[in-house]
């Protein structure tokens, strides 16, 4: 467990719950176009996508969808900021973390990630983060990985993938990076966390 020197955490539901932050989001641009608030699967789609991902499946066929896509780069993010919530006992151990580990962000979160880790607190905790703007091609595109593996100059091996959802798992396949599922037993990994701290254990 030593070999491990980058330790790289997806963010929405795995540094923070965002759910009633993006659902106000995205409950506000639907609105904006006369169509229904989100609907529970709805969310769970959007959740792990990128803003311009998710607005092209949520107006899929619509004839807005292009002025939908020019709204949303231009909506204020900071109204939402207060519906975050940091994962429990997230900061302390990423306090403890730096003083053996590289930490590190892989997200599809957008231009909004730098304004959330302020916001929360984070903002100083990370060595190297890696938004859906930093890439060419976002999750479950191995790219976002790669780019920090190469920042550290280290192997796929010697880091690990926090991440919460089937992309999360599916990216850390495709970029040979050992993966940990956080909070979602459902998925295939060699780890399994359902708090923050039990990471320092497997380390």
């Amino acid at each position: 467990m030593s070999l491990f020197k980058v330790i790289i955490y997806d963010c929405d539901g795995v540094l923070i719950d965002s759910r009633e932050a993006n659902t106000a989001f995205y409950n506000r641009i639907l609105d904006r176009f006369g169509l229904a608030p989100l609907t529970p699967g709805q969310l769970a789609a959007v959740q792990v996508l990128t803003a311009t991902a998710a607005i092209d499946y949520l107006f899929q066929g619509h004839p807005e969808r292009q002025r939908a896509q020019a709204y949303q780069r231009h909506v204020d993010n900071e109204p939402f900021l207060p519906l975050l919530r940091l994962e429990p006992h997230i900061r302390g151990v990423l306090v403890r973390l730096r003083r053996s580990h590289f930490t590190a962000i892989a997200t599809n979160r957008g231009k909004s990630l730098a304004l959330v880790l302020e916001r929360l607190g984070l903002a100083g905790l990370f060595d190297l983060t890696v938004s859906s703007y930093d890439v060419l091609h976002p999750k479950p595109h191995p790219e976002c990985l790669r780019k920090i593996l190469e920042h550290f100059h280290t192997g796929p091996g010697q880091a690990l993938y926090i991440g919460d959802s089937s992309l999360d798992q599916e990216v850390a396949a495709r970029a040979g990076v050992p993966f940990a599922a956080y909070k979602n037993p459902g998925l295939t990994a060699p780890y399994y966390l359902a708090d923050h701290r039990e990471l320092l254990d497997i380390l």
